[in-house]
């Protein structure tokens, strides 16, 4: 998993809109997806353009957001 800076909101419910990541210091749009959570953290589907559908991870016990599901986003220079 590799750590990642999110820019989101939270619901009075508990829900969390993610609007956007920060991978390598750069900030990238997301669509998001369903949403749940188990022991491990609030899981998070999102879609960078042109990549795979990815899952965010945010950490109780540190509060920190982990990527999963492979590889950071590629950048087209």
């Amino acid at each position: 998993m590799t750590s990642v800076g999110v820019e989101c909101t939270f619901a009075q419910d508990g829900r969390i809109q993610v609007r956007r990541i920060e991978i390598d210091g750069r900030w990238l749009a997301v669509e998001q997806g369903r949403q749940w959570q188990d022991q491990t953290g609030r899981h998070v589907l999102i879609m960078v353009p042109n990549e795979p559908v990815r899952e965010l991870v945010l950490r109780p016990e540190t509060l920190t957001w982990e990527l999963r599901n492979g590889r950071a986003p590629t950048f087209l220079a």
